[in-house]
């Protein structure tokens, strides 16, 4: 056989890929012996009689692959064989992915097949170099009149939302995904109720928002490693907009949940707790996950991450961990909500690291001077309910009494209502003037 022939032999033949078996299942993961998978490679376990399971490489112990199955292990057996993918997980990304829900892995669930002429987009991307980065230098109105006057978000900001449950986070959430002028919103909801998704995707978000927006759920019944890959899918999704230089709005409730399940994956996997019962693998994915959102050289997503804290009580770990990688907080307090102050913004405790840089003297002027009073309000607030506080007593003080309610009446905004920014800023000066 000439050399010529050899090589047309050789390119048409089918190379045998490597196999591995299965030798242990228990609790969250499974033991593979597969030689030559890598860290983080995706692989396919076969199982006969029944549909392929994605899993994904997460660690090794002594010779054998710990496995995390992206779906439901049951079936599996001694008799199940491990098929190497050779890459990472990837998705489908592009602009038909608008108006579309997908789950934690990237496939659809809203009854349609996902479009043609989708790029494949690998879900683990590194961040951005921080030198390419564009300067935050632009205000992102989001509609909200407390959050666009006292705490203005920019154009690539990275922000937190820290509430405890049922204090307005997903209609917060829902109603700047309607009303923000960025042009397009990636949701992702982690760990949410089942009933929650479809209300959030109808009634929080609506039609108007749906349209320029693509959401991404996994719900609280999903496997650890899908309710983990969410985040990062959706993540995934948003930079495929921003390297095409669009402006993203990406927004992911929560935070704490995407910890969670990275909890639940490390201990599956072997590692040690260390705070707080949370092994160190999580305290490395929050930044490697939170660092990948912002500008760009082109384009640029600024995020606003849900953060679950129990009693108000911002020094728990994942909430103090993520305070530290931010650029901001907006806390929601169940007092405001319990007297019927729609969003329950604490505005005191709440704060936005590149206001100056995005907003007029005058606009920092007035929302100083709003902040004065309301803290001011806040020292006395005890001898006020008593009837106690005597008049004269203190200048800022008479004054914030004089103008609480419309001060109230500034802060408080209807799910359903919008607000222009030039006309927040307008009625923000009046207020103090």
């Amino acid at each position: 056989m000439t050399e010529r022939r050899l090589r047309e032999a050789l390119d048409r033949a089918a190379p045998l890929r490597l196999r591995g078996r299965v030798t242990r299942l228990v609790g969250l993961v499974v033991e593979a012996e597969a030689a030559g998978v890598r860290q983080g490679e995706a692989v396919e376990i076969h199982t006969p009689g029944r549909p392929p399971l994605l899993a994904e490489v997460v660690g090794f112990r002594d010779d054998r692959a710990v496995l995390v199955p992206l779906g439901d292990p049951a079936g599996l057996g001694a008799d199940s064989e491990i098929l190497p993918t050779g890459r990472p997980l990837a998705i489908r990304a592009g602009d038909a992915l608008l108006g579309r829900v997908l789950d934690g892995l990237g496939r659809p669930i809203d009854g349609a097949p996902l479009p043609g002429g989708l790029e494949e987009w690998a879900v683990e991307r590194p961040a951005p170099s921080p030198l390419t980065r564009r300067r935050i230098t632009a205000p992102l109105a989001l509609g909200v009149r407390a959050i666009d006057g006292l705490l203005t978000i920019g154009e690539g900001q990275r922000v937190g939302i820290f509430a405890g449950a049922g204090v307005g986070k997903s209609t917060l959430l829902g109603q700047i995904a309607r009303n923000t002028r960025a042009e397009l919103s990636v949701i992702c909801l982690v760990g949410e109720r089942g009933r929650e998704v479809r209300d959030f995707v109808e009634e929080a978000l609506g039609r108007e928002g749906l349209e320029r927006s693509v959401v991404v759920a996994a719900t609280s019944d999903a496997p650890a490693l899908e309710r983990l890959k969410a985040a990062q899918v959706a993540t995934a999704i948003a930079e495929w907009f921003a390297n095409r230089g669009r402006r993203v709005l990406f927004m992911l409730d929560s935070l704490t949940r995407y910890a969670r399940a990275q909890r639940e994956v490390g201990l599956a996997a072997g590692e040690p707790p260390a705070r707080h019962g949370y092994p160190p693998s999580v305290f490395a994915a929050l930044p490697r996950l939170l660092e990948r959102t912002g500008n760009r050289a082109q384009g640029g997503i600024t995020a606003l991450y849900t953060v679950l804290v129990a009693g108000g009580d911002l020094d728990e770990p994942i909430a103090d961990e993520v305070r530290g990688i931010l650029d901001g907080h907006v806390v929601l307090d169940p007092r405001i909500a319990a007297a019927g102050r729609y969003p329950a913004i604490d505005v005191l405790r709440s704060l936005s690291r590149v206001m100056p840089a995005v907003t007029t003297p005058a606009h920092r002027a007035a929302a100083d001077r709003l902040r004065a009073l309301l803290a001011a309000h806040e020292r006395h607030r005890d001898l006020i309910a008593l009837g106690a506080y005597a008049p004269g007593s203190d200048a800022d003080t008479d004054a914030a009494i004089e103008r609480l309610p419309a001060i109230e009446a500034f802060l408080r905004q209807r799910a359903d209502e919008a607000e222009d920014p030039e006309r927040t800023r307008a009625r923000l000066e009046e207020l103090v003037r």
